[in-house]
């Protein structure tokens, strides 16, 4: 579903990434961490085309990022959904109606969707909030809801940046359970985190493949993790 082919990016005259290839496959689950700064965020926008590569190609469901038109990039954001680290709501819409968005801007009626977004915030674990305003939210309700917008449109891959930094970990299994029950009805997911308990008690629930990523390039991580 996203190949990447030899790629790499600079930034500020530095090579940030460099001489990255792999295929993240259908139905996949990688976890991607390192240390701050090394990258992570900037190899997920590579893949769902927020960023271009300096060289190199990357493919998304067969096309190559380069050649996509904005028309392309719409119909593309309809098929990944993206849960990002600093997650941003319009706080004078409720949180049912933040997470509506998406199928306004796809030409989607929304209240024909009604149910579906009923049932969306129910499996996040937010019905009782759905009226509220995105200020009174907690910092995992906020993520909880991030995910519930990322998924609306039923995308094929869910890329989430630290989707659980700024939660405890009893949210954070929360969290994670969702992202695997996501996995487990044939979502691809890539979630990038620097919290290795995550992704030890991840290995216990799905067959989820870990890359490290360090000094610009991305590798299988081995089984101390």
């Amino acid at each position: 579903m996203i190949e990447l082919q030899d790629v790499a990016y600079s930034y500020g005259g530095g090579a940030l990434l460099s001489g990255i290839s792999m295929t993240l496959a259908s139905g996949s689950f990688h976890f991607l961490t390192g240390p701050s700064g090394a990258g992570k965020t900037t190899f997920l926008k590579l893949c769902y085309g927020d960023l271009l590569a300096s060289s190199g190609q990357v493919s998304v469901f067969g096309q190559d990022a380069r050649g996509m038109d904005r028309d392309d990039i719409a119909r593309l954001r309809r098929r990944i959904g993206v849960v990002h680290q600093d997650c941003q709501f319009l706080d004078h819409l409720s949180v049912a109606e933040n997470v509506a968005l998406p199928l306004g801007v796809s030409g989607k009626d929304a209240r024909t969707e009604m149910q579906n977004l009923t049932d969306l915030l129910g499996w996040v674990g937010m019905s009782k909030q759905m009226d509220a305003l995105p200020p009174s939210l907690s910092g995992g309700e906020r993520q909880r809801a991030a995910l519930a917008r990322a998924v609306i449109m039923d995308p094929e891959i869910i890329i989430a940046d630290e989707p659980t930094g700024n939660v405890d970990w009893e949210m954070s299994l929360r969290l994670l359970t969702l992202l695997v029950e996501l996995n487990r009805m044939g979502k691809t997911v890539l979630v990038a985190t620097h919290d290795l308990n995550l992704i030890r008690a991840a290995k216990a629930e799905v067959a989820a493949r870990v890359l490290r990523i360090a000094n610009g390039d991305i590798q299988l991580a081995g089984a101390d993790l």
